[in-house]
Parts: C-alpha cells; structure tokens; sequence
C-alpha cells in the first residue's frame, strides 16, 4: 500500500499555471506506476499523464505540450505542471499508484489514490 497526499491546487485565470504535488509514502522508482487523473462534476474519470516505474512519462492528447509530469525520486514526490491552462481542465485532480511493472492509462490499473485537489480555471 502506498499512501498519497496531493497539494497544489487553486483557481487560477485561463492562460495560467499551476504545479501540483503528490507526496508518496514510499519510494516507488521500479515497482510503481503513477499517474495523475482528473473528474469534473457529471464526468468519467480521466488519466491525464503517466510515470512508469523507470521514469518515462505519457499523456492523454488533451494536455499533450501543456502538462508536464516529474517525479523527484529522492523525495517520493510526484509533480504535474500544468501550463496554458483552459477552462476545460477544471476537475479535482488525482494521484494514483499502481504495482509495475505494467502500466495502464485506466484508473482501474491504480489501487492507490490520494484524496484529490481541486483545479477551478476561469475564463
């Protein structure tokens, strides 16, 4: 089991950032896949980016060249920055983790979850 604790959301204006963290219990280089998702009120939850346990990140065509996720191994810490941001990516914002070595952008694929932070972008 892993515990998660994200922070770093805020209503900001379209066109901002934002950075959000995700502190993790443990450390999760090799063993765990991580991955940030977002819900909006009345929508499915989404995956937005994804860390493997090595390191190598992919994103959902939505937040594709906007949103960056890192991941500070020292510090068990998960990060997304969220640049360019659009009233659209307004949702509560997730962390999640998932046993490797396998990694799937489906939240079924994550056992672990933080409790959320919410995103509210104005126009």
């Amino acid at each position: 089991q892993v515990q998660l604790v994200e922070s770093g959301g805020d209503s900001v204006q379209a066109g901002g950032s934002l950075r959000l963290s995700c502190a993790a219990s443990t450390h999760t280089y090799g063993t765990y896949c991580m991955g940030w998702f977002r819900q909006a009120p009345g929508k499915e939850r989404e995956g937005v980016a994804f860390i493997n346990p090595y390191g190598s990140t992919s994103y959902a065509d939505s937040v594709k060249g906007r949103f960056t996720s890192s991941k500070d191994n020292v510090k068990n810490t998960l990060y997304l920055q969220m640049n360019s941001l659009k009233p659209e990516d307004t949702a509560m914002y997730y962390c999640a983790a998932g046993r490797g070595p396998t990694c799937v952008q489906r939240a079924w694929g994550y056992n672990n979850w933080g409790q959320g932070t919410q995103v509210t972008v104005s126009s």
